[in-house]
């Protein structure tokens, strides 16, 4: 029977990764991420569940520790931030290169320099490309929820790749909310027992990982980590099914709000959602069709799917928490124009970086761009193609 209690979005986590009982996690203390690990430590002290927690001196160790633990053949979770993530940059490909399924929360902060420790993507759509599954969450329950989907997806013997379940920091990490738990013995039904493949402690049958690979064969051993990944897609969608069936709550490759018979439409990916969904239902109050999407599977990006659920839009707002300095776009707005691009018939796109540093999204920007939209419908004419919305001038 699910529990309901208030809850922050840390919380609900810390909570989640109790019910899945890992064997090891090691973690390196970062804000906002910090509370999250210091409640499953405590988790830990009381004896609730039986993970040996590695205290490490930085990210970098905390993802290398994490590493041995997975290749030993233990189920291994870790949690950072920001500068963290940052630090874990090359473990992070080894991790995902040795076929590792970790399961790290991220509590997406903005990057240094200057410091900052509010709230925007800028984290975690740097390590977008390091070969990880990434799960984006809208509140406390979706990250809840992503987090034990996680291991079953991370976990999957047709992908064996770690993950990261993503969700604002502070807005979400902070602040408290209904969270509806499972009951224990479901979650722990749910995600079964771990299955080791090929691990380093079973000295009957030695094997090696991370060993050289020179120029005849790295080439192909990158392109079967990329057909695994053409495999997530279809993974995420049946772990969802047997999800809701224990749950209620139903979950897809992304989410779509008033998107069917909508003209126009705002792409935009975790809390900022929420505030978006209300200005929709303002809007449609007057009679103008807007919608929304809000990607859930990030990595790897359904570019199909995507675009069949986009293309009969005449214009789409592209709302970006993080920028690409040099790119000219945000990232979220690059991965929806390259979804789009093969459609005969496609929207007209523009891009809005908001939110940076942790920057209040309020509803009169989510006005902003449809009110832009709406324009952009009837005269086909585009002002600029990417703006800051919310920024001083």
């Amino acid at each position: 029977m699910a529990k309901i209690a208030a809850a922050t979005g840390n919380e609900a986590v810390a909570n989640a990764l109790r019910q899945v009982n890992p064997d090891v996690c090691a973690a390196y203390p970062i804000t906002p991420q910090t509370d999250m690990m210091q409640r499953f430590a405590s988790f830990v002290s009381d004896g609730k569940v039986k993970t040996e927690v590695i205290l490490v001196e930085s990210e970098h160790s905390a993802m290398s520790a994490c590493v041995g633990a997975s290749a030993a053949g233990g189920r291994v979770v870790t949690a950072t931030s920001s500068q963290g993530l940052a630090l874990m940059w090359e473990i992070l490909f080894i991790a995902s290169g040795t076929r590792l399924p970790i399961v790290m929360p991220v509590v997406n902060r903005a990057l240094s320099a200057p410091l900052n420790i509010h709230g925007d993507h800028s984290d975690a759509m740097g390590a977008r490309d390091a070969g990880w599954v990434q799960l984006w969450s809208e509140n406390a329950q979706e990250a809840y929820d992503n987090t034990i989907q996680a291991f079953r997806i991370a976990e999957h013997m047709d992908i064996r790749l770690p993950a990261m379940t993503c969700m604002d920091g502070f807005i979400i990490s902070h602040s408290i909310e209904r969270i509806e738990y499972l009951d224990d013995d479901a979650v722990k039904n749910f995600v079964g027992e771990y299955l080791q493949v090929n691990p380093l402690l079973d000295l009957g049958h030695p094997v090696s990982y991370g060993p050289l690979i020179l120029p005849d064969y790295y080439m192909e051993f990158r392109r079967a980590h990329n057909e695994v990944m053409s495999k997530v897609a279809k993974v995420v969608l049946d772990v969802a099914k047997d999800f809701e069936k224990i749950s209620g709550r139903k979950y897809g490759l992304f989410e779509t709000y008033r998107l069917d018979d909508a003209e126009i439409g705002i792409v935009i990916l975790n809390s900022a959602a929420g505030t978006s969904k209300d200005v929709i239902d303002e809007f449609r109050g007057k009679g103008i069709k807007a919608g929304l999407l809000k990607p859930r599977l990030y990595r790897p990006f359904p570019y199909k799917e995507i675009a069949d659920a986009l293309k009969h839009l005449k214009a789409i707002c592209v709302l970006d928490r993080a920028d690409a300095f040099g790119g000219s776009y945000g990232p979220l707005y690059i991965d929806i124009a390259t979804s789009l691009y093969g459609c005969k018939e496609k929207p007209v796109l523009v891009n809005k970086i908001y939110g940076l540093g942790g920057r209040d999204y309020l509803p009169v920007h989510a006005e902003q761009a449809i009110n832009e939209l709406v324009e952009i419908a009837k005269t086909g004419r585009v002002k600029a193609v990417k703006e800051y919305i919310g920024v001083r001038e």
